[in-house]
């Protein structure tokens, strides 16, 4: 099921507070929204209210028997891909970038927040169908710039779909092959990153792939890999 706000503060603040409530909330269910006033990213970014765009969340329910719940980064980037790629005359020019932010031609089209309650991991999507923000430090791009901007309601509809198709793979088959998946839809090897782990300066590399555990592996100068579990990720073509 998909519910639809006119306005809310955000969509993963939302479904936090009912679950700390004690309220049902199904998985597979998305709380969608048309103007978000209190949209977050990750490192306490505010997000785009986006009017005209997806902006959505959804539950995951942690199981005993589930992989790693930091992996579901990487389930909720490739959803949004399956999501988005169908929209592309040009599909090569999506990519994923670690661990699940989406870009379109070097430019940021989509971000992506997993935050943890309980034994539920909330995952919010905020894709750029209609308009694109307009940020200090990267460059960002909408579908509408290519043509005709999707329909929100067929788009969250698409996007409910694969996210369930991955998270159902997820739970099959593990992580390697959601990790092989990943690979072959993000920037290639040797790609050149700039990584701002938390408590860190910046550490330049180039992508050297992911670890077994759905983790970057960042290639240094010196020629040693350091393994990045978190960490906010530039890439040089998205940088203003």
């Amino acid at each position: 099921m998909i519910r639809t706000l006119v306005e809310t503060g955000s969509t993963n603040s939302d479904l936090v507070a009912q679950l700390r409530a004690g309220e049902a909330v199904r998985e597979g269910d998305w709380l969608v929204t048309d103007r978000q006033v209190a949209g977050r990213g990750r490192q306490g970014r505010t997000w785009f209210d986006g009017t005209g765009n997806f902006m959505g969340s959804t539950v995951v329910r942690l199981g005993s028997r589930d992989p790693a719940p930091a992996s579901l980064a990487l389930v909720a980037g490739l959803a949004a891909y399956e999501a988005v790629v169908p929209y592309l005359v040009e599909p090569g020019a999506l990519q994923l970038k670690w661990p699940n932010d989406l870009f379109l031609g070097g430019a940021k089209l989509a971000g992506i927040l997993l935050e943890r309650e309980g034994d539920a991991i909330i995952v919010g999507m905020g894709i750029n169908l209609a308009r694109a923000p307009e940020l200090p430090d990267r460059r960002t791009v909408a579908l509408s710039a290519l043509g005709p901007a999707p329909d929100r309601d067929g788009f969250a509809a698409n996007l409910a779909t694969a996210f369930d198709r991955e998270l159902e793979r997820w739970r099959t088959y593990g992580i390697e092959p959601l990790v092989r998946r990943w690979e072959s839809v993000a920037h290639p090897p040797g790609t050149a990153l700039t990584v701002h782990p938390p408590g860190e300066g910046p550490l330049h590399g180039t992508f050297a792939g992911l670890a077994p555990d759905g983790s970057l592996m960042l290639r240094l100068a010196d020629g040693s890999t350091r393994a990045i579990h978190a960490g906010d990720v530039m890439l040089a073509t998205e940088e203003r």
